[in-house]
């Protein structure tokens, strides 16, 4: 199933998109395409878009379930606009979105769905999730000179922090229920990070609803949906796993030859189970026991 642009595929697919839960996955390599759009598909995702070149391939099995679109990804802000022009064609609807090479992972996701995560989380009476991308990279550079591994990623279990998040509109005040949140390899190479895009927080799964838009830095003009939780308790939290940042600092000939190893002594391997993520307390359950 294949759209030549995103207002082909919300006047051709408007079954699908409201069928249930939308992953919109964002294509800007040809770097683990078909494990990042079957790893949603395996989530519980009723939808996964691939917003991808018109040159990239899939493969057959994929062609056949999931909605592609042709879409210039290397774009500034294309995955900002992507979203955007999504959210008013499916109010109501629950949308995801993430780049290639990224895996969502949630608690308990090896027995419990995504669909089943959004039913607790809405009846929670929450309309967006707040997730932490967490850094995943190869260890051995020479053997995979783009720092991407499956067999062998690695990730930070240790050196994460928050900081308060201030509102210019309220004197430099700290926002309530909002931080901003920091580490993994954006943290240890933030010397060729630029400030902007050192955060690790993102709100990658909400609920749309007219009028409501994502920002360039992965918030929302809705405040409360850029809230870690609600007012009376702790709410749920996932993780990103992404091999995005190891890409682009082994990719860009700004940090490209100074970057020899992105080992250190807080590196562990990654065993992708959400068990190992709530125990480093990457993410957690909130009430969802």
């Amino acid at each position: 199933m294949r759209y030549r642009d995103l207002d082909h595929l919300i006047k051709e697919a408007g079954a699908e998109l409201l069928a249930g839960p939308i992953a919109m996955v964002l294509v800007e390599d040809d770097v683990e395409v078909d494990t990042t759009l079957r790893h949603h598909q395996q989530a519980g995702f009723k939808s996964v878009l691939a917003l991808m070149p018109p040159s990239f391939d899939l493969p057959r099995d994929l062609q056949e379930t999931v909605l592609r679109v042709d879409y210039n990804t290397s774009d500034e802000g294309a995955l900002t606009r992507a979203v955007n022009r999504l959210i008013p064609a499916v109010p109501g609807q629950w949308i995801y979105y993430c780049y290639n090479a990224e895996y969502l992972f949630h608690p308990f996701c090896e027995t419990r769905n995504i669909v089943e995560l959004l039913a607790f989380h809405a009846e929670e009476r929450r309309d967006a999730l707040l997730a932490y991308v967490i850094d995943l990279y190869a260890l051995d550079l020479q053997a995979n000179p783009h720092a991407v591994s499956l067999d062998e990623a690695h990730l930070d279990r240790s050196g994460y922090y928050a900081l308060a998040r201030s509102d210019p509109a309220n004197n430099g005040h700290p926002k309530e229920r909002q931080l901003d949140f920091f580490g993994g390899l954006r943290w240890r190479f933030e010397e060729h990070v630029p400030p902007e895009s050192r955060k690790i927080d993102r709100i990658p799964l909400f609920k749309a609803k007219p009028g409501l838009e994502l920002r360039p830095d992965h918030t929302f003009n809705d405040e409360e949906y850029n809230t870690y939780a609600c007012k009376w308790h702790h709410n749920i939290t996932t993780a990103v796993c992404s091999f995005r940042t190891a890409k682009a600092l082994k990719s860009n000939p700004g940090s490209r030859y100074d970057i020899s190893s992105f080992k250190w002594h807080n590196s562990e391997p990654f065993e992708w189970h959400s068990r190992q993520l709530l125990d480093l307390g990457l993410m957690e359950p909130g009430q969802w026991f």
